[in-house]
């Protein structure tokens, strides 16, 4: 499965000057919302998680998504795995597990992303996860921006991962695009300005 050739028909690799949620630019910008419209498309990149992490034998009870980015596919993923679904959601800048939704004691989580960065937004909804019991077990995300190593990739981890070494983390490739600091950004330099298109932005 070509992911990158995915994205690139859904227009979803944008190319510009992007201020990423982390804060630093980039040149390039991943909008899986574009990816994720088309349910059909949706569906195959799931089912093609899914096989990646059934392959493992990894005991998953639920997926959980942060909102907003990780909505859709967490719901296709649990889809596809055949598991509850539920979400976790930044309230005055903390993430929590709302809406009802409950946790026991031990239940097994997988965290889904759309795509993972850093991780930060995937640990904060860990985070939540354990405040209320829950074992988290492993990470998940379509895409891997490549701070972070993903299972059965020959990328190596970069220090700004925040995930945890000994817990998993699937996706379907890696996207491993320059990033730049604000201060240290060639394109701020040639004149441009850095917008912000993703879902704390605009």
């Amino acid at each position: 499965m070509d992911v990158r050739q995915i994205y690139m028909d859904a227009n979803a690799m944008l190319e510009g000057h992007f201020k990423l949620s982390s804060g630093n630019h980039s040149q390039y910008y991943l909008q899986s919302a574009k990816v994720l419209e088309d349910p059909k498309t949706a569906k195959l990149l799931a089912d093609a998680l899914a096989k990646q992490i059934k392959a493992t034998g990894l005991e998953i009870d639920t997926v959980c998504a942060p909102a907003l980015g990780g909505l859709i596919a967490g719901f296709a993923l649990a889809t596809a795995l055949d598991k509850r679904s539920i979400f976790a959601e930044r309230v005055n800048g903390e993430m929590q597990i709302r809406r009802g939704f409950e946790i026991k004691a031990g239940e097994k989580v997988i965290v889904c992303e759309d795509i993972i960065t850093t991780g930060g937004s995937a640990m904060e909804a860990a985070k939540a996860i354990e405040a209320l019991g829950g074992i988290v077990v492993g990470f998940a995300a379509l895409a891997n921006r490549g701070f972070c190593k993903r299972d059965g990739s020959e990328l190596s981890r970069k220090v700004n991962c925040a995930l945890p070494e000994e817990k998993p983390l699937f996706a379907l490739a890696d996207f491993d695009f320059e990033m730049y600091a604000p201060d240290a950004c060639p394109l701020c330099v040639n004149g441009s300005e850095a917008i912000k298109p993703g879902s704390r932005g605009n």
